[in-house]
């Protein structure tokens, strides 16, 4: 049976807008300040940048200039309009005493529903697989048809029922028009429940508990009741 917090999870708005909302912000603030020159170059803060999509002041990381190629790409090269796309997309996910929001790099829809989820990484691609599939099976109450991994240089492209790769590489996203084909063939298949329940401890594992410390795209709070 569905725990109470997970079903709040499957429930509740995936919102887009001030990401880690309901998480201690003055807390992770302070430990990303604190971390920007350590554990590697891409933390290192360069500056401030535009996102390409939405128009937020970020900071300018080697990461960040990576999801903002990707943005361009997906415009500029694919044919998709920003208003198809939503970056830094918000997903909240629960389990029994913990809960921890999550950002997706690119959710694109189509006719209102998602039909792809970009997600960036850097580094190996394969170890990605698993937890993006994840969350293009809890961002919305149906199955994502479409999830693309990429590290910037690199991209997988997966079928987001079985997980299969359909084509590598960056050219080969699916285009505008290849999506909307895509999305039209697509069952659109419902999520269940323990289906559901099974994503949100996969998300923990791979995107929360085992985290890079300074990695700002996750929020965690350890209790619920804390």
């Amino acid at each position: 049976m569905l725990t109470a917090s997970a079903e709040y999870a499957i429930k509740s708005a995936r919102k887009h807008g001030n990401p880690f909302r309901a998480c201690r912000q003055s807390y992770f603030k302070e430990t990303k300040r604190n971390l920007h020159n350590t554990m590697g170059g891409h933390h290192l803060i360069l500056g401030q940048l535009i996102d390409y999509i939405s128009g937020e002041t970020l900071d300018d990381t080697l990461d960040e200039r990576h999801r903002q190629g990707l943005g361009r790409l997906l415009v500029e090269q694919k044919g998709f309009a920003k208003t198809d796309i939503a970056s830094r997309h918000e997903l909240e996910i629960h389990t029994e005493n913990k809960c921890a929001q999550l950002l997706i790099t690119y959710v694109v829809k189509m006719d209102g529903r998602i039909a792809m989820l970009v997600q960036y990484g850097p580094g190996s691609l394969v170890t990605r697989h698993r937890p993006s599939l994840a969350m293009a099976r809890l961002v919305a109450d149906y199955q994502v048809p479409v999830v693309v991994v990429s590290n910037g240089v690199d991209a997988d492209i997966l079928k987001g029922g079985d997980g299969s790769r359909l084509a590598a590489g960056l050219a080969h996203i699916p285009t505008h028009d290849q999506l909307k084909e895509i999305s039209a063939q697509h069952t659109w298949d419902a999520i269940d429940r323990q289906r559901a329940e099974m994503e949100i401890r996969i998300l923990m594992a791979y995107e929360v508990d085992g985290r890079c410390p300074c990695d700002d795209s996750t929020c965690k709070i350890e209790s619920k009741d804390a």
